[in-house]
């Protein structure tokens, strides 16, 4: 996947990442974020309107850990989603959430707590 540049500010283009999104098959909702310089974390919570999304039956949720890559280009800001489930090569994600969301990615949660754990160091 790509980045996508819009003509928004960097506020802008935060807010709208961090809005509830919904269509006829699913809801989300980003219940947690943090912002760890141009690295937006989320948990968002997706909650089927229709069996089969997601596997999910319908009025059931799951939780997955989102990282948006932000970056600012000609005046533009533009953005890179990630979830847990790629490994995402970037680890200053909160260990708060690695609760908040099965596991998608083991590996990835091991890096994130040695990245923790080399901060406290």
């Amino acid at each position: 996947m790509g980045w996508t540049f819009v003509r928004q500010t960097r506020d802008q283009l935060i807010r709208e990442l961090l809005a509830p999104q919904a269509s006829k098959r699913a809801c989300c909702e980003v219940i947690d974020h943090t912002l760890d310089g141009d690295v937006l974390w989320t948990v968002v919570r997706i909650t089927a309107r229709q069996a089969g999304v997601m596997g999910l039956a319908a009025g059931e949720s799951v939780c997955y850990i989102g990282c948006h890559l932000l970056e600012s280009s000609g005046g533009d800001w533009g953005y890179k989603s990630l979830d847990e489930s790629v490994h995402p090569y970037y680890y200053s994600c909160p260990l708060r959430y690695l609760d908040m969301a099965p596991v998608q990615s083991p590996k990835w949660r091991e890096r994130v707590h040695r990245f923790h754990a080399g901060r406290a160091v």
